[in-house]
């Protein structure tokens, strides 16, 4: 059994101003992606130049940011909002979701393939493997706040947790769990999978295929959101019912890319 220390959730203090690790994590997220896209767009077949990774990653803060947080929102923080109003800018105590911040990506996507006249599949191939390393920082920002636990355990790494009663628990740490897939292995697995060119559709697919099989997993030992416990049976939880969407396109992504076979924009040789 690990003892959970109970983190500070401010990085650094000067004066009034407060700089939290929730909000450094993603800093971090997006500064890894800004260079991993500018990795990707340096290599000799790239068809990416370095000035559009830049204006890429620009969009994609929005989109992750707004997204996330109306994502939040709408999805499990109705009761928080209703509470305070004014806790919808309140980002720097959690509350964002990964599927709002995903649907904002995409709209932000969308946007940039229109504007910079890109195939919107290619943008889509292209960022595939970027935000995997900010997903594991933003799950290890929920461990330092210390939300978003799993249930009670036995296993010898579970966390000695201090209940809202005062008696402590020793719970599953599905925030380091989430860090571990949907951070490390996500990253792995697509780095290693777009390391050299696949037909359109195929990055993105699997993307969404692996975050949700992932996610749902991890929803298996994870407590739901208090203000909405199971959706149903004592399993089915938002995080569960948001991730099946992912999977079905995401496998109906790769059936096209390997059926259809064709080639990505993003790089001078055809697959």
């Amino acid at each position: 059994m690990l003892h959970y220390p109970g983190f500070d959730p401010v990085a650094l203090a000067i004066g009034p101003l407060k700089i939290r690790w929730y909000g450094l994590m993603y800093v971090i997220g997006f500064l890894a992606a800004w260079r991993l896209g500018r990795l990707r767009a340096a290599k000799p077949d790239s068809t990416w130049t370095a000035l559009e990774v830049d204006d890429l990653l620009y969009f994609c803060v929005f989109g992750v940011i707004l997204g996330g947080r109306l994502g939040w929102l709408l999805f499990y923080g109705q009761q928080a909002l209703a509470e305070d109003p004014s806790y919808w800018y309140k980002i720097w105590q959690g509350g964002m979701s990964f599927h709002g911040g995903l649907i904002g990506v995409l709209i932000a996507l969308g946007v940039f393939a229109k504007t910079r006249r890109r195939h919107l599949i290619d943008v889509f191939d292209f960022a595939a493997p970027l935000p995997a390393i900010g997903i594991g920082t933003g799950r290890i920002g929920n461990f330092i706040n210390g939300e978003l636990w799993g249930k009670p355990t036995d296993v010898p790494w579970g966390f000695s947790v201090q209940g809202v009663d005062g008696i402590p628990q020793v719970l599953h740490a599905s925030q380091l769990y989430e860090a571990s897939l949907e951070g490390g292995a996500l990253f792995i697995i697509l780095w290693w999978f777009t390391r050299q060119p696949r037909p359109r559709c195929a990055p993105a697919g699997l993307f969404l295929t692996s975050y949700a099989c992932f996610r749902m997993l991890v929803e298996t030992v994870r407590v739901p959101d208090v203000q909405l416990g199971y959706l149903s049976g004592g399993w089915l939880t938002m995080g569960i019912m948001l991730s099946l969407p992912m999977l079905v396109i995401g496998v109906s992504l790769l059936i096209a890319a390997y059926v259809r076979k064709r080639p990505s924009g993003n790089t001078t040789q055809s697959t």
